[in-house]
């Protein structure tokens, strides 16, 4: 590895720019499609110029900026294992597109380990009590991919006051697979500059949801390879369609399994069919007889739905 630029007096957006120039270990779980908050569609946009870099989640990054040295304490205090900082940028001399940037680095026995800290919201402690979410383990799998190391020690703070670290140790073959895909993805999409074609994230439906959300009215010819794409998307729906009414059919079966009783026990299993008591504003009443107040309450809202014909 070597190193591209010390970052300790590096502005934010510098920080970003640099990260365009190659892949960093955040990166990875949007190339792989895993990650919640941006697609690779977006990402594509980042690292070729087209948009301007966007942190994720930007409100748990920038307390997660703040939190790091308390994690990096709180471990050291936990364990006894002293970390090092770093400031810099590292590169891999064999792979030029892997970029990374460590929280910390721990000198065990001559060898260099890397140590990351997270922060999470108290909803993700199920997970961290389970081990390792899968973006971050990919993330410090390309950070010993860069750097040769052998372990990570990664430290997290969850709901505040939940501290939870694990060792993540190195794994040849997922690193491969790693290798190959940020390689397909630099040197295909941001070298070659082929668009990426669409998945099926949350995070790229919601960008192209929320990028394009309104309509010119226009009429277009689309490709001819989007015949294909419909047919695909035809066929898809009639199998959820079929699942949908496989789905029910179980659940009428328990229903009818329970009848009055709310809750049945059969092995492990629990079913529960609870009644749900609401309150909704009757609005047709509202307009048909204040139809002012209903008027001055008024508020729009629009969303693009997508029909296949």
């Amino acid at each position: 590895m070597k190193v591209v630029v010390k970052t300790k007096e590096l502005s934010r957006s510098e920080w970003l720019k640099y990260r365009t120039k190659g892949i960093g270990g955040s990166d990875v779980s949007i190339i792989a499609g895993i990650n919640p908050f941006k697609s690779v569609h977006q990402l594509w946009l980042e690292k070729t110029g087209q948009i301007e870099p966007e942190e994720q989640g930007s409100e748990y990054t920038h307390f997660g900026t703040l939190l790091e040295p308390i994690v990096r304490k709180e471990f050291t205090e936990r364990t006894g294992i002293k970390v090092r900082q770093k400031h810099m940028l590292l590169q891999s001399e064999e792979y030029p597109f892997m970029f990374a940037d460590l929280d910390g680095v721990i000198n065990e026995d001559g060898e260099m380990c890397i140590f990351e800290a997270k922060t999470a919201s108290a909803y993700k402690q199920e997970t961290w009590e389970e081990g390792v979410p899968a973006p971050y383990i990919l993330q410090v799998q390309h950070y010993m991919a860069v750097t040769g190391a052998k372990k990570t020690y990664i430290a997290a703070l969850v709901g505040g006051n939940h501290f939870f670290w694990h060792e993540i140790l190195r794994d040849e073959e997922m690193i491969g697979k790693i290798i190959a895909m940020e390689k397909y993805f630099w040197e295909t999409h941001v070298i070659g500059g082929v668009e990426p074609v669409p998945d099926g994230s949350e995070a790229t439906t919601n960008y192209f949801n929320s990028k394009f959300s309104s309509s010119n009215g226009q009429t277009i010819e689309l490709p001819q390879e989007a015949l294909s794409v419909c047919d695909e998307f035809d066929r898809i729906s009639a199998e959820i369609k079929k699942l949908e009414t496989e789905k029910n059919a179980a659940a009428n079966l328990l229903k009818s399994y329970l009848k009055e009783a709310e809750i049945g026990i059969v092995g492990e299993r629990k079913i529960i069919w609870k009644e749900i008591f609401k309150s909704s504003l009757d609005t047709k009443r509202l307009k048909s007889e204040k139809p002012d107040v209903y008027t001055d309450y008024l508020t729009q809202s629009s969303y693009r739905r997508l029909s296949v014909a």
